[in-house]
């Protein structure tokens, strides 16, 4: 049986119907379908002004997405850069997202290591590396092993 092929239009809405995406994104992996430069730069401004393609948009389901995730702002701005991303909109979708970054690193330290303190240099070191790896930034770690110490 043969299957039709999709426009480049129909293809994007395809994608589309699965997750929001970023303009960059829809862009990579239409192209990498074959379609044109051409067709991909019509579809993508056919989409944004139907608001079916927003990057802000994605930027703020992102930073919910992974902030539920346990995910710190420094990691989570990296990979919106690396979905292609402007700086000030991954920025701006960060600072207007209404997460205590300093409870949520609590949280995932709590989640990983348990809220019992440690005063060994060691293990403290593997958490604060932990924390970092998430994606915290060095105020929100010392806050999240902190406050382990304050409650024990």
């Amino acid at each position: 049986m043969h299957t039709p092929q999709l426009t480049t239009y129909e293809h994007a809405l395809l994608l589309l119907n699965q997750r929001e995406h970023a303009c960059a994104e829809i862009a990579v992996k239409l192209k990498q379908k074959g379609h044109s430069e051409e067709d991909i730069d019509n579809t993508i401004r056919q989409l944004k002004e139907l608001n079916y393609l927003n990057d802000e948009r994605f930027a703020e389901i992102y930073v919910r997405s992974k902030a539920n995730r346990s995910l710190g702002p420094t990691r989570i701005k990296q990979e919106l850069l690396q979905k292609g991303l402007s700086s000030d909109i991954a920025k701006n979708a960060i600072e207007e997202a209404e997460f205590d970054w300093y409870e949520l690193a609590k949280d995932a330290k709590i989640r990983k290591f348990g809220e019992e303190s440690t005063q060994d240099y060691k293990e403290k070191s593997k958490q604060m590396r932990h924390l970092q790896y998430r994606g915290f930034d060095y105020e929100q770690i010392q806050y999240a092993l902190s406050q382990s110490d304050r409650e024990s």
